[in-house]
């Protein structure tokens, strides 16, 4: 079955990452650009974990109380570890990502896309997550060089264009001929083009 894919706010949040090797290490990197608060708990940590900033280290095997607090855990340290960890999270209704086991996860890592406030996640219900990489990268390779100001620019104007378009469905088709027109040509709109749409779409012509 497919997975419905929440975009969930993480910064503060408390996660539990069970083993210290190179997956831990991999799915460590992929979550703390999202701002959670990380716990590692392993007998052994790479050095590239140790000096990963802002982690809080275990240097011992994984204890059902290290689970008090987590609001989410990824069990990386084997399968004997993982399967306990993962049993322990689904008593206690805890999302857990339990590497290369679909059955005993309840939540999964999607290819990530990250540009700037865009994120993009892409799933395959863990049956082929090199399918999912291809897919991301297909669709970044869509996405044009100035993406990231575009956005900036379209969270920017856009109360502006609340203000100036009262009918709800013009507003909406105004903010999607501003946004189609951005990517049209790769980069944010001049003033003078952003006040012709708006003006196009306040009823004097269509957008």
């Amino acid at each position: 079955m497919a997975c419905f894919p929440f975009f969930v706010d993480l910064k503060g949040v408390p996660g539990l990452v069970i083993g210290g090797g190179r997956v831990a290490l991999g799915k460590v990197e992929r979550l703390l650009p999202f701002g959670p608060r990380l716990t590692v708990t392993a007998p052994a940590i790479l050095p590239e974990l140790e000096a990963v900033p802002g982690l809080t280290l275990r240097r011992r095997p994984f204890r059902e109380e290290d689970l008090d607090g987590a609001a989410f855990v990824v069990a990386a340290a084997g399968p004997e570890t993982d399967r306990r960890a993962a049993a322990l999270c689904r008593e206690r209704r805890i999302p857990v990502n339990v590497v290369d086991d679909r059955e005993a996860s309840t939540f999964l890592f999607p290819a990530l896309l990250r540009r700037g406030e865009l994120t993009v996640g892409v799933s395959t219900g863990g049956c082929s997550p090199t399918a999912a990489a291809e897919l991301r990268d297909r669709f970044a390779r869509c996405l044009p060089d100035g993406i990231e100001d575009i956005l900036d620019y379209l969270g920017s104007v856009r109360p502006w264009v609340r203000s100036e378009v009262e009918e709800t469905a013009r507003r909406e088709a105004v903010l999607r001929a501003l946004c189609r027109r951005c990517l049209e040509l790769g980069r944010p709109l001049s003033p003078e083009e952003t006040a012709a749409l708006v003006q196009a779409g306040s009823g004097e012509e269509e957008p």
